[in-house]
């Protein structure tokens, strides 16, 4: 909970359960609304409640208004809470509800599947079949229905119509009746047979059973309900990756002995020790020691970073050097980290307008169809009809606008383009920012591990004529490498190690390593010191490092037995790809921005080998967000790519995000579409896709919507029974089924031969 003091306003998350649909969220948050000065955003993808409201109304009465709409909340647990009770399962979404559901519905189809083809196939209807139906149709209608029935009745004492509403009095109007017709309307009887047909035909005096609609309804709603669980698994998962980069537990220094305590104990002020390959367990500043300090974790860049005493660290970054001291800076909720997790959190609080208009419809919808078939009993029993015809009308209207293709539109959807999308690299994780995504026309795109490897690889050599040579020179570098710990040396001696594959790499002696100066050692008798260029050298070696600094590479320079024989680069090269990818989405109409936390040279560099014309140079997590607002406030519909957990923020925020798979967890947790395999050329393939997933989407919604717009008033007028009726609602849920998976089969386009011609011209 955060306080403004310009508006004496605070913000505070709920955790919602027992919300399925539209109407369900729309019912939250009118129910929240009346309380005085409290506006609510509810997202029921994630479940959470965002909640703006004076501090004089606290989280109890909140929470007693939620409950008092008919639904359960609570304080969202810890990050941390939540991260050591899942350890090993599939995320929120995979514990035991999911599993429970999951057996349920392998239950429903057991019972349901001889039902339904016994009551569609008369020439399968055995003697006395009606019974064998009704027998196993009961535990549908009891066990199977039963979350529709208590959600419904949890909504009647609250005054609330629901889709469950429709679900559970369809099954026990359907029910109530073919139990009707078999003990009392002569339905029993055996050797009964029930023709099936597109329009009722007359009883004869013996009433009809419908129990494939009994059965059918919580099986198709049900199988869609799980669809829909499973394509929101992973929901959260982005604060819990921030929850494991933080720093558990923590070496503080008091006096002349350590003592490690949990990381909620370390104040501000308190000296703490981070050993070699350690995390840095909070924001500070060095006291002692010296060492190179990763930040790809933190930042996305790969280029080490020297600290010495003084500088400042970010928590989460690794060191990668030697034995450091810090004194903490900042605690808590005041950290790097949790900053860009309230980012995160902020982002995902947000709602489309699209989910915003769907909330309006399902509040009507429900109590519409609710209306229109009791008007229809009502009209048909007035008119003097048999009460079979009239019950039959009005439960043909129940039945026929049963949501279940409305619940099934967008998981199928999500779940045919995911399985396409992995096989092509591209992974569609989520419905929340694709509704904006058509009109995407900016792309942000991070430079380290998104454009570039992301890795410290050697770049290029170059070698003084006449001396050692390339290939003699990479070896000795490569040996007197072997002793250092710095990652530009480990950058050297993995090349060496590569390119010299047929060759062992030589021991080192007497070596020596200078903190921010370089290495030297004894290689086979030769003294080879790696270090910083300095002193007079020869014109192709300084010509080498004024090409180093236009590249944005660090150099080193080779000097054996005090000779100068090579200046090696270093540093984050471009992905094979990153050019074709760029050129591919201005194509699609995308206009590319590179924002990067690396320096202005580098971001430079990589800017004009891709084409792109704008490009932000030492952009922070918060910078990223910021420019992403600042964007969408133009009227840009922004799409974001990033790998690191200073990406996480962005990703969430835009209007599509898409997140490197070989990146952090926290990047990919947070964005709607992921690269699984890091490959850079599948970039514009996930906004085809995502594109395409979006307009599948919308197609279903529309077939859900205008079937019932023509089945409802057929029903009405009686020229649909109920078991038609279900027929129709099983249609229409194979049809939307259907058209979710023709996604399987969609095919990526190759890039256009003129951009592979362009991005060749520009690699060499």
């Amino acid at each position: 909970m955060s306080t403004e003091a310009a508006t004496c306003q605070v913000f505070t998350d709920l955790t919602v359960g027992g919300m399925t649909c539209a109407a369900c969220v729309r019912r939250v948050e009118k129910r929240l609304g009346r309380l005085e000065g409290v506006t609510a955003s509810v997202n029921l993808a994630t479940g959470r409640a965002r909640i703006t409201h004076p501090a004089r109304v606290g989280p109890e009465e909140l929470v007693a208004a939620v409950e008092q709409a008919g639904y359960t909340a609570a304080l969202p647990e810890h990050p941390r809470t939540r991260e050591q009770g899942e350890e090993g399962g599939e995320g929120e979404d995979a514990g035991p509800g999911l599993r429970q559901e999951r057996d349920r519905l392998v239950g429903l189809a057991l019972l349901a599947v001889p039902v339904l083809v016994l009551s569609m196939v008369p020439v399968l209807q055995f003697r006395n079949w009606q019974w064998l139906c009704f027998v196993l149709a009961a535990p549908v209608v009891v066990w199977g229905a039963w979350p529709f029935h208590v959600r419904a009745l949890r909504g009647l004492r609250h005054s609330v119509a629901t889709m469950d509403t429709l679900v559970s009095l369809g099954v026990a109007a359907s029910f109530c009746w073919s139990a009707y017709a078999l003990f009392v309307g002569g339905a029993g009887v055996p050797g009964m047979r029930m023709p099936f047909s597109l329009i009722p035909s007359a009883s004869d005096g013996v009433a009809h059973v419908y129990l494939e609609a009994a059965v059918g309804v919580p099986l198709f709603v049900s199988a869609g309900r799980l669809l829909e669980a499973r394509a929101r698994r992973g929901t959260g998962a982005a604060l819990r990756s921030l929850a494991r980069i933080a720093v558990k537990e923590v070496a503080v220094r008091k006096g002349d002995s350590e003592l490690l305590v949990p990381i909620e104990q370390l104040a501000v002020g308190d000296l703490f020790v981070v050993r070699p390959g350690e995390r840095v367990a909070t924001d500070g500043a060095v006291v002692e020691g010296r060492s190179a300090v990763d930040l790809s974790l933190v930042t996305g860049e790969s280029d080490p970073v020297e600290v010495e005493p003084a500088a400042k660290v970010v928590g989460g970054a690794v060191n990668a050097g030697g034995l450091l001291l810090v004194r903490a800076g900042a605690v808590g909720t005041d950290t790097r980290l949790a900053r860009i997790a309230r980012l995160v959190t902020d982002a995902q609080a947000g709602k489309a307008k699209a989910q915003r208009i769907a909330g309006a419809v399902a509040g009507v919808f429900v109590p519409v169809v609710l209306a229109l078939a009791v008007t229809t009993l009502g009209f048909w029993l007035g008119a003097g009809a048999d009460p079979q015809a009239a019950v039959t009308a009005s439960v043909a209207v129940l039945v026929v606008a049963c949501p279940c293709a409305l619940g099934l539109a967008t998981p199928t959807a999500l779940l045919a383009a995911t399985g396409r999308g992995a096989r092509l690299g591209v992974l569609v994780s989520g419905p929340q920012a694709l509704e904006g995504l058509q009109h995407v026309d900016v792309v942000v795109l991070d430079k380290t591990g998104t454009l570039t490897t992301g890795h410290m690889s050697v770049a290029r050599i170059t070698a003084v004529p006449d001396g050692l040579g390339e290939a003699e020179v990479l070896r000795l570098a490569g040996g007197v490498e072997q002793g250092s710990e710095h990652p530009l040396g480990r950058a050297i001696t993995a090349y060496a190690r590569r390119e010299l594959s047929h060759q062992v790499l030589p021991g080192v002696r007497d070596f020596r390593a200078r903190p921010g100066q370089g290495v030297r050692g004894l290689v086979e008798g030769r003294q080879v010191e790696v270090c910083t260029p300095e002193g007079e050298l020869p014109d192709v070696l300084a010509d080498a490092l004024t090409d180093a600094e236009a590249t944005a590479h660090t150099p080193v320079l080779v000097r054996v037995d005090g000779v100068a024989e090579a200046v090696i680069e270093v540093g984050d090269v471009v992905r094979p790809g990153s050019y074709r990818a760029v050129d591919r989405l201005r194509r699609l109409g995308v206009r590319p921005v590179l924002a990067t936390g690396d320096r202005e040279a580098p971001a430079r560099a990589v800017a004009t080998a891709l084409a792109i014309d704008e490009a932000r140079a030492r952009c922070t997590p918060e910078d990223k967000a910021v420019l992403v607002r600042a964007l969408q406030e133009r009227g840009h519909r922004v799409a974001v790519v990033g790998d690191g957990v200073n990406d996480a923020a962005a990703l969430a925020g835009a209007d599509l995000g898409i997140a490197m798979g070989c990146g952090a967890d926290v990047a990919v947790g947070a964005a709607d579409v992921t690269l699984v395999r890091g490959d850079i050329e599948a970039l514009a393939d996930a906004v085809r896709l995502a594109r395409r997933t979006l307009t599948t989407i919308r197609v279903n919604l529309v077939w859900a919507f205008g079937y019932n717009a023509v089945t409802v008033p057929l029903a009405m007028v009686g020229l649909l029974n109920p078991m038609v009726a279900a027929a129709a609602m099983s249609a229409s849920s194979l049809l939307v089924v259907g058209n979710s998976l023709r996604l399987r089969t969609w095919q990526s386009s190759p890039a256009p031969r003129a951009s592979r011609e362009t991005a060749g011209r520009r690699a060499r």
